[in-house]
């Protein structure tokens, strides 16, 4: 098998664009799939300031890379949950990668501020992936608005926003569809978020991280066996297996054809949020934002 571009030993092959690539030309082939993304949709310019959210985990490690090598001002901000072992073990990721590269980091622990997940899973009687998704917005939102920067920036890949689209479109989540795609526009209390790695594959994303020699954490949370989304995310490879190219062309038929109409739909979110009598972060719950909440179920506890 060769390579497309250069008619070298091709190592990589992608049924959906019916080629292959060598490592240096598949890493390039990365680069452009990451810009054209970006430029697509318009999500920043290279005089914006952008806060990756890094997890650890090859998507977002990946991602930070790519836009350091296109010429984006990239910061990181890693999120110690506080879980044993695994926490740990995905901070040392990250930290060994951006000394590694001479990328600036930013570490917030959720146990500094009142919310190690071990002490919420076990305070709370909800399913702790969404509690804990929810605890790492809050704090992405709020470092993003506190230090200043342009944008959010998540590795969410494509495999992750057809699973997730998928999942709304089960539901029929008008409010869901909405807000679904590569950017989400500042409002009211939150910052701009984006997803650049939209159009690339975790199997694209994998390879890219492999060529590049990028160390990354891959153990499963332990709090996460049975997730639904682990399954949703496997019937969407089944369906690509059968139909190569068929996760790109839903995703982006839905942004072209789908979201409008959603959005179009829906009210204006921004003048339902109102400041959360305990913190001031905008909610439209009408009483306490999410966080206080939490740590309001957790006080109880306590008491």
């Amino acid at each position: 098998m060769k390579c497309r571009i250069c008619a070298s030993q091709a190592v990589v092959a992608l049924k959906s664009h019916h080629t292959a690539f060598c490592p240096d030309c598949y890493k390039k082939f990365f680069l452009r799939q990451t810009e054209r993304g970006i430029e697509s949709q318009k999500l920043f310019t290279r005089s914006d300031r952008i806060l990756v959210a890094l997890s650890g985990g090859k998507d977002s490690l990946s991602l930070m890379l790519a836009l350091s090598l296109l010429g984006y001002r990239a910061t990181g901000l890693h999120i110690d949950l506080g879980i044993p072992a695994s926490s740990a073990a995905a901070r040392g990721v990250t930290e060994r990668f951006c000394a590694r590269h001479g990328f600036e980091l930013i570490v917030l622990e959720t146990a500094a501020r009142g919310l190690p997940i071990p002490l919420v899973k076990s305070r709370l009687r909800r399913p702790i992936c969404s509690v804990c998704g929810k605890i790492k917005r809050h704090f992405f939102n709020e470092t993003a608005l506190g230090e200043g920067f342009d944008v959010l920036a998540t590795g969410h890949n494509l495999d992750d926003e057809t699973a997730r689209l998928f999942s709304n479109v089960l539901r029929w989540d008008a409010s869901y569809l909405a807000d679904q795609g590569p950017l989400l526009e500042e409002k009211a209390g939150f910052a701009r978020k984006v997803k650049p790695l939209w159009r690339l594959t975790e199997f694209e994303t994998a390879c890219y991280a492999f060529l590049t020699g990028i160390e990354h954490h891959y153990a499963p949370c332990p709090y996460s066996p049975g997730a639904t989304f682990s399954t949703l995310k496997g019937i969407v490879r089944r369906v690509e297996a059968a139909m190569p190219g068929r996760k790109l062309d839903f995703y982006q038929k839905f942004l072209r054809n789908g979201r409008p109409r959603f959005v179009a739909a829906q009210p204006d979110k921004a003048l339902l949020l109102k400041p959360c009598p305990r913190c001031g972060h905008p909610t439209s719950s009408g009483r306490e934002c999410g966080i206080c909440r939490i740590r309001m179920a957790i006080e109880r506890n306590e008491a």
